[in-house]
């Protein structure tokens, strides 16, 4: 599995703009309310992608939401760590005051801020070197390392600082293939019914 594959709904961005979101259960009429958002939907290595252009980067926040909010009425479990969805106040370009990158299985994290930095640490991240610079253990397994990120995000937003998630997916093609499905099991041929003794 990767981090796109914890959760019913995953929303995230490729580093050269793309919003992408996949869908990790069958959820109905999910194609009809996500091309209703202005998605576009691709197959890409055995799994639809649903993907919003760099260019609709300004609504791109709104498109999202009216995505989810169709979505969230058949399940919650929804992670959204697009950038791109991040409302930008008009005319900044500002770098975010918190970069968390997520890369092969680690997670660090960069902080400009005193009080960002107490946030990463509440969390759980530590220090890597620089009093900037943090990382969360290697031990933490996939599933906990991303919703620390989720939370950590939350948080941030919460106080007002601003927070750029990388996932490590550069472009639309990097985006993780469907995780390999179990094979079913063969079922065993049902047993001939038992005939009772006749005296």
């Amino acid at each position: 599995m990767t981090i796109t594959d914890h959760h019913d709904i995953f929303i995230g961005s490729t580093s050269d703009g793309w919003t992408f979101l996949l869908l990790n259960r069958p959820i109905h009429h999910a194609t009809r309310i996500l091309t209703g958002a202005g998605f576009t939907a691709r197959e890409h290595q055995g799994r639809t992608v649903y993907l919003l252009p760099p260019e609709t980067a300004e609504d791109a926040h709104e498109r999202a939401g009216i995505a989810a909010y169709g979505l969230m009425t058949h399940t919650h479990d929804l992670v959204d760590l697009a950038w791109t969805t991040r409302p930008q106040p008009a005319g900044t370009t500002a770098r975010p005051d918190v970069n968390i990158r997520i890369n092969e299985g680690s997670v660090t994290a960069s902080a400009t801020t005193g009080q960002a930095q107490a946030v990463l640490a509440q969390h759980g991240f530590t220090n890597a070197g620089t009093a900037r610079d943090f990382t969360l253990p290697d031990q933490l397994g996939e599933t906990d390392a991303l919703n620390t990120v989720v939370h950590t995000e939350a948080h941030l937003f919460s106080h007002g600082i601003s927070v750029r998630v990388d996932l490590g997916i550069a472009t639309v093609q990097d985006i993780p293939p469907a995780p390999p499905r179990p094979r079913s099991a063969p079922i065993p041929p049902t047993p001939p019914p038992s005939r009772g003794r006749s005296r």
